[in-house]
Formats: C-alpha cells, sequence, structure tokens
C-alpha cells in the first residue's frame, strides 16, 4: 500500500479527530483494563462534553466523538482523563496500543500475563523512539488460549504449553522464534523499535516486504507461518473465576455504551476490562453481587446470551457521524440483528456493516458488507485489509 503521509490521523486524548458529527477522543486502555472510577469519568466527558455515549473499539479503547473541537473543552476533557489517570504520558498517548487476553489469570490460559501488560506499558513510555510509531500499530500478548493472537496485531507474544516460553509473532503470523517469558517484553520493544527506524511512511508491520528486516538480531528455533484463527466473539454470560469469584461479560450491541448504561457498569466498584470484541467484562465478583448485577444491567441493554445475534453483528459509524459513508449503517446493522433475532439468527457468520471501501474496524473473518446506492455488497478479501 502506498502511503503519501508518514503519520496516520487516529484520535488520541490530545490530538482530536474532526468527524462529521463533531471531534472524536479516543483513550487508549493497555490490556483493556480500567477502574470503575475511570469509566465513571469517562461516561462524565461523554455527557458533559460529547454524544452522551461511548465507544468500544476493536483494540479495547473508549472513544468519545461529538466534541465541539474547542480548546477549552479539549483541555477539560484531557483534565479529566488526566486526572483518572487515564494520560500517563502526553508524548506517547497514542501509542499505547496493547491488546491482551481478557480474561488472563482469572480465568483459563496458560500464565497470568495481566503484569506483562503494565510492564510493556511502562516500556513503551520509556522510550523514545516509540513515539514514531503510528496510532495504528499495537501490541498482543496472548496467554495461550488463543484469543488474540488471531486478531494480527504488529507485533505479539504468544504463550507456549510450558508457560515459560512464547512464540514471537509479526502481524499474526508466527516468526518461529521462540524466548523466556521474561523476555517476552524486551523483545516486542526491540522489534517495535526496529519498525519505528525503518518504517519510512509504512503505518503497519503487514506492509513491509520483508519481516526478517525486524528480526536481525534473532534466530528462530522452530517452524515459521503459522497463524492463529481469528476470533469475532469475545466472552460473554456467567464466567467462573479460578479463585470462586466470578466475571460477568457483557456485549454491548454496536459498541456503543450509553453514559447512563457506563454509570451503572461503574456503580457496582469492580475491575473493569473492554476487549478487542466491543464487549465488558466486570470482574472479581462474589455470586450474590454478579447476581445482582447481571439483573439490573440486561434489562437496560447489555447483552449476556451467549446466542444473541449482538454477539455476531457490528458496524462503523455511518451517517451522519461520518461523511463518507452511503448510509446510516449502524440502523441497518441494529434492523438485521432484531430480524436475526426473530429468524433463526445468523448462522454463526459475523455480520460488519459499513458505509464505504475503507471498511474501518471490520474483522478479519466474517462477512463485510458495503453500503452502496443499491443496498449492499459483500467486501472483496483478495488483500490484506489496513
Amino acid at each position: 500500500m502506498a502511503r503519501t503521509r508518514d503519520q496516520d490521523a487516529c484520535p488520541g486524548a490530545l490530538t482530536l479527530h474532526q468527524a462529521a458529527d463533531g471531534a472524536l477522543l479516543r483513550v487508549r486502555l493497555p490490556g483493556g483494563v480500567l477502574s470503575s472510577t475511570q469509566l465513571a469519568v469517562l461516561a462524565q466527558a461523554a455527557a458533559e462534553f460529547g454524544s452522551g455515549s461511548l465507544e468500544l473499539t476493536s483494540r479495547g479503547s473508549l472513544q468519545v466523538r461529538g466534541l465541539d473541537g474547542a480548546p477549552a473543552t479539549t483541555a477539560a476533557v484531557a483534565g479529566l482523563i488526566a486526572d483518572a489517570g487515564l494520560l500517563p504520558s502526553a508524548t506517547h498517548e497514542r501509542v499505547r496500543n496493547i491488546v491482551a487476553s481478557p480474561l488472563s489469570g482469572r480465568a483459563g490460559g496458560l500464565a497470568d500475563v495481566r503484569p506483562w501488560v503494565a510492564e510493556l506499558d511502562a516500556a513503551i513510555q520509556a522510550d523514545p523512539a516509540l513515539t514514531g510509531l503510528t496510532g495504528r500499530f499495537w501490541f498482543s500478548i496472548d496467554d495461550g488460549r488463543g484469543d488474540v493472537s488471531g486478531l494480527r496485531a504488529d507485533v505479539g507474544v504468544h504463550v507456549l504449553e510450558s508457560g515459560d516460553d512464547v512464540a514471537v509473532l509479526l502481524a499474526g503470523t508466527d516468526t518461529g522464534i521462540r524466548v523466556s517469558a521474561t523476555e517476552a517484553v524486551s523483545t516486542m520493544i526491540t522489534v517495535a523499535s526496529r519498525f519505528a527506524e525503518i518504517r519510512e511512511k509504512r503505518w503497519r508491520v503487514a506492509e513491509l516486504d520483508d519481516h526478517t528486516v525486524l528480526l536481525e538480531e534473532f534466530s528462530a528455533t522452530a517452524p515459521a507461518g503459522a497463524r492463529f484463527e481469528t476470533t469475532t466473539r469475545g466472552p460473554v454470560g456467567w464466567i467462573p473465576q479460578n479463585d470462586g469469584r466470578v466475571a460477568l461479560g457483557a456485549a454491548v450491541p454496536l459498541g456503543i455504551l450509553p453514559a447512563r448504561t457506563a454509570e451503572f457498569l461503574a456503580a457496582i466498584e469492580a475491575p473493569l476490562v473492554i476487549t478487542p470484541w466491543r464487549t465488558v467484562l466486570v470482574c472479581d465478583l462474589s455470586e450474590d453481587i454478579a447476581d445482582v448485577s447481571l439483573r439490573v444491567l440486561a434489562p437496560i441493554g447489555l447483552v449476556f446470551d451467549e446466542n444473541s445475534p449482538w454477539l455476531d453483528v457490528s458496524a462503523c459509524t455511518g451517517s451522519p457521524g461520518c461523511d463518507r459513508s452511503a448510509t446510516d449503517v449502524r440502523a441497518d446493522a441494529e434492523a438485521f440483528a432484531r430480524a436475526a433475532a426473530t429468524e433463526g439468527g445468523t448462522g454463526g457468520v459475523h455480520h460488519r456493516f459499513v458505509g464505504c471501501e475503507r471498511a474501518c474496524g471490520s474483522p478479519l473473518r466474517g462477512e463485510v458488507l458495503i453500503a452502496t446506492a443499491d443496498g449492499y455488497r459483500p467486501l472483496s478479501r483478495s488483500g490484506p485489509h489496513p
């Protein structure tokens, strides 16, 4: 892909993107982790300054849109975010893109990778060279269950059966390089720094003709080339944790979380994880609190049924939020999901409705439907999606 710019236009908490419906702000959440207090602050920002809703992204971040873009508003929202501990580095805030197995350390998996997320985030912020990455470059840490490795982050590690070693991935492909778990973070930083050094106008590792240029100081000790299956659904429902407590997994229809619903989630006062599948985990609950929470949250729109068609339907912003969109794709996606609920479901296939050829945020697997003047047509999968 030929780029004309060396930087993308991905929004951050300080660098806003001007959309058709106002300015858009994105808050990176390494590993998708945030506290109930932090969610309450973001809900406040959305209610007071934005559209009244938060948006969950495919990289486990949260967005506020509909801001007026005035410097005073930007400063006020940035102040709220910083005071909540969500803006630890003004220079690196757009490049703290880390996804990790959301249930790691709580249920399943071969290792608890939560400390790695914190270590990687700190290492990113400590490296001045990594400000040269784009806002679309991202890292993945898979605890061995195979949920995030298939999302094809730029650089990632995947815990192996022993739990003591990891496979190094580039653009979702196993490089054949194996390092110890203690070297996982430093290896990812080395590869990312090398990419920042040589990328020129490339935004993503997949745009390199030869990935081995990033791996010159490493030696492969296993076969290379394997890829993990892409997961399109996050964990939902009642999830028993290893420690006897409970996590609740909730799908957020179309990834749009009303501020009022976010306030209810925050009121539970439990750790939260935003997943790359636009779901939210409410963690470390007693069974009594989990039961009460489910009874409150389900009637206000969160989805806990793993058979719900909402888990297989998503959409880009569409009209009127995006001036490139041919139609209001969210309305069409909602109509599709409601019809599927009464007509036998989605067949287990993810359906993504998008308003133009860019197909922003589309999953790597499933059916992507592009709006046209005559309805929708399927996206060709002939090449890698940007």
